[in-house]
Formats: C-alpha cells, sequence, structure tokens
C-alpha cells in the first residue's frame, strides 16, 4: 500500500487539481488559477534546484542499517523531496481559492510526504522541505499573478479577455468610458 501511494497519490492530486480548474471556475477563474499555477510551479523549480544545489542530503537506502527502499529508486540527492514540493504547490493554489478542496488536497500532501518517508526514499526533513517550497511557491506564484492581473488590468484589456468572458472596453466618447 505504502508504495502505491508513493508512486501514485500524487497523479490523483493533479487529477484533483484539473477537476478543481474544470468544475469549480468560471472562465476568469481559469485562467487565474492555471496562470498561478505555472507560475508556482517555475518557482518551486527554482527553490528545489537551488535548495539542491546548496545541501546534499543522501538517500536513506543509501545509508546503513536502512532497509532498501520499497519502490526502485536512484541513489542521488534526496533534498528536497520534487513529489512533496509538487504535492505542496497544488494543495497551497486549490487552497488560496477554495478552501474545502484545498484542505482534503493538502491531507493528500502530507499522506504523500509520509509515503515517501515510510518507502525510504527520504528523511523526513526532505518532505517537510518540499512541502514547505510548495507552499512558499504557491503563495509567490498567486500574488505575481494578482500583482501582473491588478497592476495591467489584463482581463479587461488584453487579446486574453476573450478568453475569459471580459467585456471589451468601452470607445471614448461612449457611457462608461473614462480618462486616465
Amino acid at each position: 500500500m505504502i508504495a502505491w501511494v508513493t508512486t501514485y497519490l500524487i497523479w490523483i492530486m493533479v487529477a484533483g487539481f484539473v477537476a478543481v480548474w474544470l468544475f469549480a471556475e468560471d472562465r476568469r477563474g481559469k485562467l487565474y488559477l492555471g496562470c498561478s499555477a505555472v507560475a508556482g510551479l517555475v518557482i518551486v523549480l527554482i527553490l528545489v534546484k537551488v535548495a539542491g544545489s546548496l545541501y546534499y542530503d543522501p538517500r536513506p537506502f543509501t545509508v546503513a542499517p536502512y532497509p532498501q527502499p520499497l519502490i526502485p529508486h536512484a541513489p542521488d540527492n534526496g533534498f528536497p523531496s520534487d513529489h512533496s514540493s509538487a504535492a505542496g504547490l497544488i494543495a497551497v493554489v486549490i487552497a488560496l481559492r477554495h478552501r474545502w478542496y484545498g484542505a482534503l488536497l493538502g491531507i493528500a500532501a502530507i499522506v504523500l510526504a509520509w509515503s515517501r518517508v515510510a518507502a525510504h526514499v527520504h528523511h523526513v526533513t526532505d518532505v517537510i522541505a518540499g512541502l514547505a517550497f510548495g507552499a512558499i511557491a504557491a503563495v509567490l506564484g498567486t500574488l505575481l499573478v494578482r500583482a501582473i492581473f491588478d497592476r495591467t488590468k489584463l482581463l479587461t484589456w488584453s487579446p486574453l479577455a476573450r478568453l475569459v468572458g471580459a467585456p471589451p472596453p468601452a470607445e471614448p466618447g461612449q457611457a462608461g468610458a473614462h480618462r486616465r
């Protein structure tokens, strides 16, 4: 069971993200959530790469007297956990827009992190750091997207507005038009 959870729960979380994106968001929300996830993904990849280059933590199964891992895994740097980082990112990006779905995905992220430790492919510090990096990236990505959308009024004046159903800007001289 641990091997199954550590291998497949991340894909169930991705499917959960897609389900929320498809069914719980309007057109504008889809763009906002998607952009937040992409921005968060870029940020988490940078955080994981930098952290992994600054700190080396051998996989538990490479250090005696740990048992062999429950899943096949390369004996590379285990810090931070990529799976936990992705799970933390998914859970927090969703939680920032939908608390209950985010809470469910947060529980799944914790279970996934625990399973990676139980499968002997990560130490506890690896998965805690991964969850933290994912959460930080989700918040930063969401703040970045919010700042871009608010600052440039991206959803009201760009060609992307058609994708989210925003009304076209008022022509000068029409009712509702204003000067900046």
